[in-house]
């Protein structure tokens, strides 16, 4: 899988750490997003993993 923000390593290490914190953000919004769509596709998927039906609970309650 290919790094979706490159970090150029000579830049300084506020704007590296700025930029790896834009990029956490962005993958753990991609994964809930894919997550709650697998759930909704998939209601036999439900009680199989405790964290996914966490996660989808609360995607759910904060929608």
């Amino acid at each position: 899988m290919e790094n979706p923000i490159a970090i150029d390593p000579t830049t300084p290490i506020d704007h590296r750490l700025e930029q790896i914190r834009a990029q956490r953000a962005a993958l753990r919004l991609r994964h809930s997003q894919a997550l709650a769509r697998l759930m909704e596709e998939r209601e036999d998927l439900r009680g199989v993993h405790a964290l996914a039906d966490f996660v989808d609970d609360s995607l759910r309650w904060s929608a």
